[in-house]
């Protein structure tokens, strides 16, 4: 019976360090993770897997073709690859209104780790309840230009969690965003039925930064069948092999000027006869939008030749 395990579909569903659970059916198995195996492309939570018996344990000895996944550079000083999620259709990149603020520039650079891996994304600004609507309104009005989905939510009043419940229905989605904006939060309140008693951390006082409190990502299964992953709050989140040249094409509303430059190599930054900066001249691509492009296509520019 145990060695049957081997030939059915197992799918990663709870990474913590070097060990995982896997979903086999209705069966929750406990894997290690070989090392020597996996140095260059390690498991990620959503992969599905192929799983051995060894001794009176489980061991993760392969991993399956990914439809999909959320890539970023790894954290720290080095230039490798991480996996966040595998296997997902969308990215639901939540910020909160306040506690801790909500920054642009760091939205736009999680929303374009999410282009780059050509994905979907939703925007989420959680703590609702704490900030002026009209506000966050205005400050996110780029974004709705863009074209990008966006949800205002409170995990304590329940405001718009029912039109976010419905944005996640029938897919396969994963919950990304700094620390401390209240990703648990909200999947507790979105989905009581499932007891996931997750952990909800308390805001740092010191640093107005929140505390990890998912020390590992996981997947859960809902109740349409569809499943949404959590992961941990990201103080890095750094391109990981976007050449500088595909950039643009990591911001929307930059696709309509693409290709209409005087050059066919220009980097819309100080070039003559760029469409990009007409439109940004013109009031048709927003100015903090346009800064963002400028310091990540610095970044992109300089990693490229490690990449």
């Amino acid at each position: 019976m145990e060695q049957d395990l081997e030939n059915e579909q197992a799918q990663l569903v709870r990474l913590y360090a070097d060990v995982a659970t896997v979903q086999v059916g209705d069966r929750m198995v406990e894997c290690t993770i070989r090392g020597r195996l996996f140095r260059d492309d390690p498991p990620a939570v959503g992969d599905f897997v192929q799983i051995e018996q060894v001794g009176e344990g489980w061991a993760i000895k392969g991993i399956l073709p990914r439809k999909s996944v959320l890539a970023r550079r790894a954290a720290g000083p080095s230039h490798r690859k991480q996996v966040l999620i595998a296997n997902i259709d969308q990215v639901i990149v939540v910020f909160s209104a306040t506690l801790p603020a909500l920054t642009l520039p760091t939205l736009d650079r999680f929303l374009v780790v999410v282009e780059a891996n050509e994905l979907l994304a939703r925007i989420v600004i959680n703590k609702m309840d704490l900030a002026s609507r009209d506000a966050i309104t205005a400050l996110l009005q780029p974004y709705v230009d863009a074209g990008y989905p966006l949800h205002f939510t409170s995990a304590e009043t329940g405001e718009g969690l029912d039109e976010l419940r419905a944005g996640l229905a029938g897919k396969e989605s994963v919950l990304v965003g700094p620390s401390g904006v209240g990703k648990s939060s909200l999947l507790n309140s979105l989905y009581p039925e499932l007891n996931l008693d997750l952990k909800v951390g308390r805001l740092s006082d010191a640093y107005g930064k929140g505390r990890h409190t998912t020390v590992g990502g996981f997947l859960i299964r809902l109740p349409d069948g569809a499943r949404v992953a959590d992961t941990a709050g990201l103080r890095e989140v750094g391109l990981w092999l976007v050449p500088p040249d595909e950039l643009p094409y990591c911001f929307p509303e930059f696709e309509p000027y693409l290709g209409k430059c005087q050059f066919n190599n220009c980097a819309h930054l100080t070039e003559p006869g760029c469409a990009v900066r007409a439109a940004l001249d013109m009031g048709e691509i927003y100015p903090s939008r346009y800064e963002s492009y400028t310091k990540l296509r610095a970044e992109a520019t300089e990693s490229w030749p490690r990449w």
